[in-house]
């Protein structure tokens, strides 16, 4: 396992450069950074504390997008301002929030000034940066626009985090006041019932059906609650692992879209995904069929996965880029004619932005439509359920004078 060490070395320019860098031993790192042109004046080994390991301990912090989206956005202005590459990125490494992301910038930095590109240095951390963050700042790098790739992505990522931030707030009040409902009705299951019904067995008699019901829900639940705990940790444990199966995709992705009502939500999701990172690629100038694998990748659904493969085969043979995707029902009629007029007219990379921002404010007025849709019939399902309990239970209180007569 390679031991980190921190460094002090001089560059050639007399400069004293501090960072620090992982390697086998001491003079396998000194040997590096002299091979990079510095001389080192210090290295010095990392001792783990048991401090350290307890704050570790549960695996490091999950870089998301909206971290990717202010990197993107400082790193755009600080290149724009006239900035160095690896000044950007140590100041960037200092000030970044995000501990995970701090630590690969670190090592980022470290490939630079070693003569790797900015891309190349990316690369070697997939699980940070997404590939439209990688060939978007190659295509910047090549082209000599890099602060501009960076806007773009930051522009990019920041419409994707108040996509997510729309659908997330949609979602919340309907879930938790589900989840409240759950867990009452459990609780009037598990602990009140039985009280009722031992106080209903005492008093002897038949007890009217829906009371009858529910004592048997009661003590069905007693039995398959621990079942049903273990299930729910298992399955969840399962669905984490493999919920990016080819498998499990091919078979929910497709219910994903013919849900009764959120499947015309994941449609729209869907296409906004999929137009606003195509349109960012293409205007960067990335070649369009890798513009087209890597958008694939990113729609989250394995239908509009499969529309693209088919697109990029007629790009392949030469044809245009909207013809194969009036053969997928997915994509409606008006973006595959826009996506043509695009390409007619030269101004694909405008018309896919304006498909995306149409149908990111179709997004925002379905989630606000479903919200105010859902919140009432909540509150009558979980009302009506809980009241069908209360008068179940109350049914046999109402004949309790003829039980004792």
């Amino acid at each position: 396992m390679a031991t980190t060490f921190e460094y002090s070395v001089r560059n050639k320019d007399g400069k004293v450069t501090k960072g620090r860098v992982e390697g086998d031993s001491k003079a396998v790192v000194a040997e590096k950074l002299k091979t990079m042109g510095y001389n080192p004046l210090s290295l010095d080994e990392v001792k783990t504390t048991g401090l350290n390991k307890q704050i570790s301990f549960g695996g490091e912090k999950r870089v998301k997008l909206k971290d990717l989206s202010i990197f993107s956005r400082q790193f755009a202005t600080m290149i724009n301002s006239g900035l160095s590459l690896l000044r950007s990125l140590s100041i960037l490494e200092e000030q970044t929030e995000n501990p995970t992301l701090a630590k690969v910038l670190g090592k980022v930095r470290a490939e630079v000034e070693g003569g790797s590109s900015l891309s190349a240095a990316m690369a070697k951390h997939p699980q940070v940066f997404p590939p439209i963050m990688i060939h978007m700042t190659r295509a910047g790098e090549v082209g000599g626009f890099l602060d501009k790739v960076m806007s773009q992505l930051a522009a990019n990522f920041e419409a994707e985090v108040r996509l997510h931030g729309k659908i997330k707030s949609a979602m919340t009040y309907p879930v938790v006041v589900f989840a409240m409902a759950v867990l009452a009705m459990s609780a009037m299951l598990l602990f009140i019932v039985p009280v009722f019904a031992s106080m209903f067995a005492s008093l002897g008699g038949t007890l009217p059906l829906p009371t009858r019901i529910l004592v048997w829900l009661s003590g069905a639940l007693k039995i398959v609650m621990p079942f049903l705990i273990v299930f729910l940790i298992v399955f969840t444990w399962w669905w984490r692992k493999h919920k990016r199966d080819a498998k499990v995709r091919n078979f929910v992705d497709p219910l994903k879209l013919k849900a009764p009502i959120f499947g015309g939500l994941a449609q729209k999701i869907a296409i906004s995904r999929f137009t606003r990172n195509l349109g960012t690629m293409v205007h960067s100038g990335v070649p369009i069929l890798q513009a087209l694998d890597i958008t694939g990748q990113t729609t989250g659904n394995v239908v509009i996965e499969r529309a693209v493969e088919d697109v990029q085969e007629s790009v392949r043979r030469g044809e245009p880029l909207a013809r194969p995707l009036a053969n997928h029902p997915v994509f409606p009629p008006m973006v595959v004619q826009m996506m043509s007029v695009g390409e007619d007219t030269g101004a694909l990379d405008l018309m896919l932005g304006k498909i995306s921002d149409f149908y990111d404010a179709e997004v925002e007025a379905t989630t606000e439509s479903l919200t105010s849709l859902i919140e009432p019939l909540m509150i009558a399902v979980v009302g009506g359920m809980i009241g069908a309990m209360i008068i179940a239970l109350y049914m046999p209180i109402f004949k309790v004078f003829d039980l004792i007569q």
